[in-house]
């Protein structure tokens, strides 16, 4: 029998165009789009199908992805196509929530727009940056970086795959440490700050008050929390560990490992590329993964998928 885990792109999966042909053919989608937009006075449909400069600064990313996101799998939903427990990298958690029943999707989409702003606030821009650390251990990694200052782990991405964030000259120093050591590649990755650290704290606290005024649901299905990588069946967990998340450590590679011991041997990402499933097939090769990005995709993925035996 099988189980099947939705999974959500998280930032930096963002591109132009993403979600356009979704919103031409489904009603679904172009209701999202267009209700999000009039929600929060902001065009998603300029910004996410139309070139402008707005898409990669983290404000606007946020709610462009989840909105896209959310777009997409409430379409694959309509095709009967069903998760048995949903995840999200990061920001995709957010989309995870809402597929699981535990907020409503414009609710999803308001409190990232927030987010964005919160995390985009939290270092003045320059002070705090990211890198992927390719082909060592997070143990090694780990024992490089504990006596530094201002550097810390990120996203424990899959195996070999490792992200740092700080201050950007103390993540510049890592890097030179890392390589010495013996790391294959060390990547600054393009972003506006050192999420995922310490310094976003004062935004999760803005985050936690705003967390407040949101109505949670019952889950129909659980998720998994970046925080801890474990299964959440109890909605009143939930704003404690999206207020922490944001400046946590994100545990990818325990989440997924905890979904394969569950059962899960089908994932579907949802969203923008297939940098989830490179992770995931990295976690464990016996697996089968499905991306999810254009509409083309969809209908060969439900023509696969819908008839597959469930638990």
């Amino acid at each position: 029998m099988n189980k099947i885990a939705f999974v959500f792109s998280g930032q930096g999966a963002q591109k132009i165009g993403m979600g356009k042909d979704f919103y031409e053919h489904s009603e679904i989608a172009k209701n999202i789009f267009d209700t999000a937009s009039d929600k929060l006075g902001l065009d998603l449909r300029k910004l996410c199908f139309e070139e402008n400069n707005l898409l990669d600064q983290t404000e606007y990313t946020q709610v462009a992805l989840v909105t896209t996101c959310l777009a997409i799998a409430r379409e694959v939903e309509k095709n009967n196509l069903y998760a048995d427990v949903t995840a999200g990298l990061s920001l995709g958690e957010y989309t995870a929530i809402a597929i699981a029943g535990g907020m409503a999707d414009m609710d999803a989409i308001s409190i990232v727009k927030e987010r964005g702003r919160f995390m985009q606030e939290a270092v003045p821009k320059g002070e705090g940056t990211m890198s992927a650390v390719l082909g060592m251990k997070k143990e090694e990694i780990e024992e490089i970086i504990e006596p530094m200052d201002d550097v810390f782990v990120a996203n424990y991405n899959c195996p070999n795959q490792i992200v740092i964030t700080g201050r950007t000259e103390a993540v510049k120093k890592a890097n030179e440490k890392l390589l010495i050591a013996g790391a294959k590649r060390v990547l600054p990755l393009h972003v506006s700050g050192p999420f995922h650290s310490p310094f976003l704290v004062g935004a999760g606290e803005k985050l936690d008050e705003l967390l407040e005024k949101i109505s949670f649901t019952e889950l129909k299905i659980p998720y998994v929390t970046n925080v801890t990588g474990e299964y959440i069946t109890d909605i009143k967990k939930t704003k404690n560990l999206l207020a922490k998340q944001v400046a946590s450590s994100v545990r990818w590679q325990e989440s997924i490992e905890n979904m394969i011991a569950q059962g899960v041997n089908i994932f579907v990402e949802i969203g923008v590329g297939k940098t989830l499933s490179g992770f995931i097939k990295k976690i464990d090769k016996t697996v089968k993964t499905y991306s999810i990005s254009t509409w083309e995709d969809m209908e060969k993925v439900v023509s696969e998928l819908g008839g597959v035996d469930r638990c």
